[in-house]
């Protein structure tokens, strides 16, 4: 039951959809063969750019085809957390902001997606947030919906298509790797965070099958954020500078086998370490010229005036 019935109506998906749902080919694995290798240097996209609202940033997409960058973060406001408020920033890939959304009752955005649709683009992220009673919010369903400059969602809004994937699952975030076209699902079932990829296509047509379902590795800190590559999930985790985390810091990357679960290398990230507070938050794949870019977040700054940098590596092996 991925898909409810009201929702499936409002998807209209059409007969090419239909086809290609749950139809993945040898030919897009075969089109992101290998891995990035994760103790290679990384390079700067953007430095401390300030973002719509002042908070943290939380997670980041591309759309690849436009060239934009659409960034999660909690709303301005001191009960954002807790009632699940998002704000969504778009920026150049210079960091100019381009336009901003509000998403009221979505989630704490730790990840989200992004599916270019011609010069536009839909937004993959968690809704139906239930508050945590430790003061955070965090979805329970995915929801679908066009980018519009200046809107304001709420979880009952008619923009929104949603789906639910797995009966029960919470904390559902998602991201979408651009070399595949599968939808990664994070979420908790039984209280374990898993990892279950889809075709976007059949998730869409209301066809969902799981390709994969990997539970997440032990031994990780506080998790920050997710992508994929083809057929492997990097995962990110760490804590903002502190007396008990001095630079160089403890933030750490982790490739997973997608089709195994097994955890295939660990490697300390000292990307922008020259920043200050410097959290890791959000990962996700950006496409140059054809070649895939392995990109991380950090937040840096003081409260109420927090800016955003992205740094990426680009070796695979």
């Amino acid at each position: 039951m991925p898909v409810t019935r009201r929702d499936l109506l409002r998807v209209g998906a059409g007969a090419a959809a239909a086809a290609l749902a749950g139809t993945e080919t040898a030919a897009a694995a075969a089109s992101a063969e290998g891995r990035f290798d994760l103790a290679a240097p990384a390079g700067q996209l953007i430095w401390k750019k300030a973002l719509y609202d002042e908070t943290v940033l939380q997670s980041f997409a591309f759309d690849n085809t436009n060239g934009h960058i659409y960034l999660a973060q909690l709303k301005n406001g001191s009960g954002s957390a807790a009632a699940g408020d998002l704000c969504v920033t778009k920026l150049s890939l210079t960091g100019s902001v381009l336009g901003h959304m509000y998403l009221k009752g979505f989630g704490h955005g730790v990840q989200i997606g992004v599916e270019p649709s011609g010069g536009s683009a839909y937004l993959w992220t968690e809704t139906d947030a239930v508050a945590d009673g430790s003061g955070n919010a965090w979805g329970r369903r995915l929801a679908r919906f066009k980018f519009v400059n200046g809107q304001t969602l709420t979880p009952s809004s008619s923009a929104l298509t949603k789906y639910t994937l797995i009966s029960g699952a919470t904390s559902t975030t998602c991201a979408i790797d651009p070399s595949t076209n599968r939808l990664i699902m994070r979420c908790r079932v039984g209280g374990q965070a898993r990892f279950v990829a889809y075709s976007l296509a059949a998730v869409k047509a209301g066809t969902a099958k799981v390709l994969y379902d990997v539970a997440q590795p032990s031994g990780l800190g506080v998790f920050q954020g997710y992508t994929a590559y083809g057929n492997y999930l990097y995962l990110l985790d760490g804590t903002a500078y502190g007396t008990s985390n001095p630079p160089p810091g403890n933030t750490y990357i982790t490739c997973v086998d997608l089709r195994t679960g097994a955890k295939v290398q660990r490697s300390l990230s000292q990307a922008g370490k020259s920043l200050d507070y410097r959290e890791p938050e959000g990962m996700a794949i950006q496409v140059v010229s054809g070649r895939p870019r392995l990109c991380l977040g950090l937040a840096s700054g003081t409260a109420g005036a927090r800016k955003a940098s992205i740094f990426y590596k680009s070796t695979l092996i």
